[in-house]
């Protein structure tokens, strides 16, 4: 896709944001018994349904990574394991949905082009 492609920028800035967000999961699950560990989350979908809105490129979108909220335990750690997984299965969900609006962005292109 093209820069100059107003969606295929948006879900491209979607796929890095999904991408970044099991990035950081993954980190957090690495770190679920490390000692004063704190958890980290990823967002980025507000200013993305902004840019959607406001019908810009979404091609300087940069996802904010922050601390969590979740509350700490006795070790100073904040991971919460089950919190996690269903993040990570989300994000994996989420992931495939925009991988198939990719996909099927570009059978319509080929469709336009070919004629068939």
């Amino acid at each position: 896709m093209s820069i100059t492609d107003p969606v295929g920028a948006l879900l491209k800035s979607a796929l890095d944001g999904f991408s970044i967000r099991q990035d950081v999961i993954a980190n957090n699950i690495a770190n679920v018994d490390t000692p004063g560990f704190r958890a980290r989350s990823v967002l980025f979908e507000a200013e993305l349904r902004t840019q959607s809105a406001d019908g810009t490129s979404g091609a300087g979108l940069r996802p904010s990574v922050v601390p969590t909220d979740t509350p700490v335990g006795a070790n100073g750690n904040n991971v919460d394991l089950r919190k996690e997984v269903m993040a990570s299965v989300q994000t994996q969900f989420q992931y495939q949905l925009a991988t198939r609006a990719v996909s099927d962005r570009f059978s319509l292109i080929r469709t336009m082009a070919t004629g068939q």
